[in-house]
């Protein structure tokens, strides 16, 4: 089973913001899909980009670094980082680690 089967990143691009909706798992097999969504030159213009993970059903290590590199990426960008509420488990990660505190939470990507 190759990254591809368990995340599925749906791309959505407004005027100002592009929403990366991801649905399935985010983990070392899948992280540089992640990486690679975010790093798309047709992002670069957008103020705000929202990692949308309402349907993001588990994250390890390697996911929140991923994360964390897209803040960084989105900071050099002058953009800023946004993410939704995922899963218990996904919210859970994010408080225990600590990068819910350094994270812009949205209500949702409507």
């Amino acid at each position: 089973m190759g990254a591809q089967d368990h995340l599925s990143i749906t791309v959505t691009q407004e005027d100002e913001r592009a929403v990366l909706a991801l649905d399935g798992e985010l983990d070392m097999a899948s992280a540089p899909q992640l990486q690679r969504a975010v790093e798309d030159p047709e992002l670069a213009g957008k103020g705000l980009v929202v990692l949308d993970l309402h349907r993001l059903e588990f994250i390890d290590s390697t996911g929140l670094r991923i994360i964390l590199a897209a803040r960084k990426l989105c900071g050099e960008r002058d953009q800023e980082l946004a993410v939704t509420q995922g899963s218990p488990q996904v919210e859970r990660l994010l408080s225990v680690t600590g990068m819910s505190e350094h994270l812009r939470t949205v209500a949702s990507t409507d």
